[in-house]
C-alpha cells in the first residue's frame, strides 16, 4: 500500500496485493505461501467452545435479519 490508503498497490482497493507491508504484517501472511505457521494460536477447549457459541449467535442474527428482508421483499 504506498499511500496507506488501503486502496492496494495499484489503487484497485483491498484484496489485490500480497499482504506484505504494514497492513498484513503480523497476520501471518506474505511470502510464505501457506508454508509456515505463521502467528498461529492455539486455544483451550473452553476458549474454542465460547468462541463457536458465540459466531452460532452471530450466525443466528444474522439469518433472522436475512429472513425478515425476505418477508419484506414479498410484500
Amino acid at each position: 500500500m504506498p499511500r496507506f490508503d488501503k486502496t492496494g498497490p495499484l489503487g484497485f482497493g483491498p484484496g489485490t496485493g500480497w499482504g506484505r507491508g504494514p497492513c498484513g504484517a503480523g497476520q501471518g501472511w506474505g511470502g510464505g505461501f501457506g508454508q509456515g505457521f505463521g502467528n498461529r494460536r492455539f486455544y483451550t477447549k473452553k476458549e474454542e467452545s465460547e468462541m463457536l457459541k458465540d459466531e452460532v449467535e452471530d450466525l443466528e442474527q444474522e439469518l433472522k435479519a436475512i429472513k425478515e428482508h425476505l418477508a419484506e421483499l414479498k410484500r
